[in-house]
């Protein structure tokens, strides 16, 4: 499994790197929303993992981004992972199009979790390998 963290904070992006190791996925770190969505692009992946707060373009407007595509990419699994705990955040990611919504810090259960539900409700649909 090859996953795309878009999150522009290097240390979050190593702890959930290491997580994934763990579990034998591969990760690839964005420290942007523009570049996240380059690599997108270059690349295929399984899923998303994207940050809300980051400058330049946010998580949200990143997530607009990937769904506004017509290709199979624009129908990965995204899971948003953040410190913002507003009360309608959830309400407002998923109705953005993000899949799950997670709250740092993330703990490695919660993380593979959210994995498997996306991979069991995805059952493969949309996913590149």
């Amino acid at each position: 499994m090859n996953i795309l963290f878009i999150e522009d904070d290097p240390m979050n992006r190593r702890v959930v790197k290491d997580m994934l190791d763990v579990a034998g996925a591969s990760m690839v770190g964005a420290e942007s929303g523009e570049i996240g969505l380059q690599l997108i692009e270059e690349q295929d992946f399984d899923m998303i993992l994207v940050d809300l707060r980051m400058p330049g373009m946010d998580g949200l407007e990143a997530i607009r981004h990937i769904r506004g595509r017509t290709d199979a990419k624009g129908k990965l699994p995204i899971i948003v992972v953040t410190a913002d705990t507003a009360i309608d955040l959830r309400e407002r990611c998923l109705s953005e199009g993000a899949d799950e919504v997670l709250f740092k810090p993330v703990a490695m259960d919660s993380l593979f979790d959210a994995i498997g539900r996306m991979l069991a409700r995805g059952s493969g649909e949309g996913m590149i390998g």
